[in-house]
């Protein structure tokens, strides 16, 4: 029997998990998360961790599983989550993956790429620079050493160049093996034992920035600037450089007001959903969905996606 992973993705705030609770209801089966920022448990209101009430209507998997202190790569989430998947499809041939963070769906979905490994002692060298000369360095040297990736990163992911951890990694490939970062990406066909069903949900813009002007809200509502606080004095942890989170500790700081701390929130939000969109419209063989969709016409696409195999 073929196995099937139900893959929901969109920007944040679009309803994913809503729709992913009512596919796993329908199809009996669990969820496995694939958002970066609920995988850890000091960080529950900025991430929109899932209700208790709606952790307890389907089996959720990888939500707040490990701490901001402990390191955890998307090479870690692909192992661990082949892992899950090869244990539940032995109980259900229907599985259902939800999440915004486009990197860790397309490692589960694609595979991810071979790299050598890198000397640590390049790595600490590279590290030594940038606590000397700062992000410009990691820029300057990816720039040098692979113009392509770093076209093109700028111009689909430009947040990625404010990234130290990300482009420390970049650097270090450069370096370490003498060729492209670039030139290790693609070179495989990784098999999965499963068949992706991809859902994409969207909206308007102005429906889905409101959407996210109404989630801020709800979350400082909910209690987001304590939670911010209590996670203050760890700030420089690489988890926590996390929208939301950044602008309330430069609220902290005496950087911004509280409004506009706030509003600061809203902005970089809406940024990051329209960079999601920019990712996930570029993965294969999704199906897009107004957001208002009822969840039965999408049950009955997964249902004719599965006939057709």
């Amino acid at each position: 029997m073929a196995n099937y992973l139900i893959t929901v993705i969109g920007p944040t705030a679009i309803g994913k998990t809503a729709l992913s609770i009512q596919l796993a209801q329908h199809f009996n089966c669990d969820i496995i998360s694939c958002d970066s920022r609920q995988f850890f448990k000091e960080m529950a209101i900025g991430t929109a961790v899932p209700s208790n009430e709606e952790q307890a209507a389907a089996q959720h998997h990888f939500i707040q599983h490990i701490s901001v202190f402990d390191p955890y790569t998307v090479g870690d989430f692909e192992r661990d989550t082949i892992e899950l998947l090869d244990q539940l499809f032995v109980k259900n041939n229907i599985q259902v993956m939800v999440g915004g963070s486009g990197l860790y769906v397309d490692a589960i979905l694609k595979g991810f790429d071979d790299f050598p490994d890198i000397d640590p002692v390049v790595r600490e060298k590279i590290r030594e620079n940038y606590e000397k000369q700062g992000i410009d360095y990691l820029q300057d040297q990816l720039a040098q050493l692979d113009p392509d990736n770093y076209t093109k990163i700028k111009a689909e992911n430009p947040q990625t160049l404010q990234n130290p951890q990300r482009m420390m990694r970049f650097v270090e490939v450069c370096i370490g093996s003498g060729q492209p970062y670039s030139s290790f990406l693609n070179q495989k066909k990784t098999q999965r034992h499963f068949t992706p069903i991809v859902i994409g949900l969207e909206a308007e813009r102005d429906v889905m920035y409101d959407r996210i002007n109404q989630r801020v809200d709800l979350m400082l509502e909910a209690g987001l600037l304590k939670e911010a606080e209590m996670l203050y004095p760890n700030k420089t942890l690489n988890a926590l450089q996390t929208v939301g989170y950044r602008e309330l500790f430069s609220y902290f700081d005496g950087d911004y007001t509280f409004d506009f701390a706030v509003s600061e929130i809203k902005k970089n939000t809406r940024r990051f959903a329209k960079r999601q969109m920019t990712w996930f419209k570029r993965t294969e063989k999704a199906q897009w969905f107004d957001y208002n969709t009822p969840a039965r016409s999408i049950i009955e696409y997964v249902n004719q996606q599965i006939q057709n195999e």
